[in-house]
């Protein structure tokens, strides 16, 4: 075990291509023009706020969303079984989503003081509305497809 590679294994060589560096360089463009576009617009895009929520998000996504993500996927491989797994990964996966989509909305990060039609509806409950329809939902495919393959 001196980390040596094996006699007869091919040598592993990283080579990034022209098109690896022109999306390199096509996407740091585009970084620094919405910075520029964030910065030159601050009054409307509160430079601050906008950190605090970018690094938020970082930090949120680190130590708690993927971490909560990777031990109910464990969780679930584990105990659920056959072809009831799949419909459950599906819903878990589109609530998800939506309840990442939703949070700005559901923390009321856009609300503008005397002005009413910034956020008009209860994003909370229409979000809860979402999930409970996908389960719903996916509940009644499940059903289905277990009744058709008996």
């Amino acid at each position: 075990m001196t980390g040596e590679v094996p006699p007869g294994t091919p040598e592993r060589v990283e080579h990034r291509g022209p098109l690896f560096w022109v999306s390199a360089a096509a996407g740091w463009a585009l970084i620094g023009w919405g910075l520029r576009g964030a910065l030159h617009h601050h009054i409307d895009t509160r430079p601050p706020e906008l950190a605090r929520f970018f690094l938020g998000g970082v930090v949120l996504h680190d130590l708690v969303f993927a971490p909560v993500v990777l031990a109910a996927g464990i969780v679930l491989g584990r105990t659920v079984k056959g072809r009831s797994r799949a419909p459950l990964q599906a819903a878990l996966f589109i609530s998800g989503c939506a309840a990442l989509l939703a949070w700005p909305e559901v923390r009321d990060y856009a609300r503008i003081l005397h002005n009413p039609s910034s956020l008009p509806h209860n994003y909370t409950a229409n979000l809860l509305i979402v999930c409970a329809a996908v389960w719903v939902g996916t509940a009644v495919v499940a059903a289905v497809v277990s009744r058709t393959r008996r």
